[in-house]
């Protein structure tokens, strides 16, 4: 009779399946970066605002993103992307400092993204 049953056994890596995932994806780290997808005419990219960004923006959503881009032509933002760590696990994270302009955006929507966002400077 083996020490451990296989259900036992099979618990536990479950359990320990389970804190890895809660582990590689704090919840911290989407709370610091907002990210919104901007539709051109020719490409779609996405951007990320820190909360500090986006407190400057009326009502801190891609409808105020939409306003503030209108109104004032062109924005500063940091363009995000997706990359591979080193186990293996995908995340999206801030790539470079891009300048959107408004007359060549079509839309600006909310994107949430399934994987784990870095934070700008993080």
């Amino acid at each position: 009779m083996p020490l451990l049953s296989n259900r036992i056994v099979l618990g536990f890596g479950l359990a320990l399946l389970a804190l890895e995932t809660v582990l590689s994806h704090p919840a911290l780290a989407t709370d610091k970066v907002s990210l919104f997808k901007i539709v051109t005419s020719r490409d779609e990219i996405v951007i990320g605002l820190s909360n500090d960004e986006l407190a400057h923006i009326e009502g801190r959503n891609a409808g105020g993103v939409a306003k503030m881009l209108a109104a004032k032509g062109a924005m500063t933002a940091w363009q995000y992307s997706v990359r591979r760590t080193k186990t293996g696990m995908l995340e999206q994270v801030p790539l470079r400092v891009i300048g959107v302009l408004a007359s060549d955006s079509l839309r600006v929507e909310p994107y949430v993204s399934p994987l784990r966002v870095v934070p700008i400077g993080g």
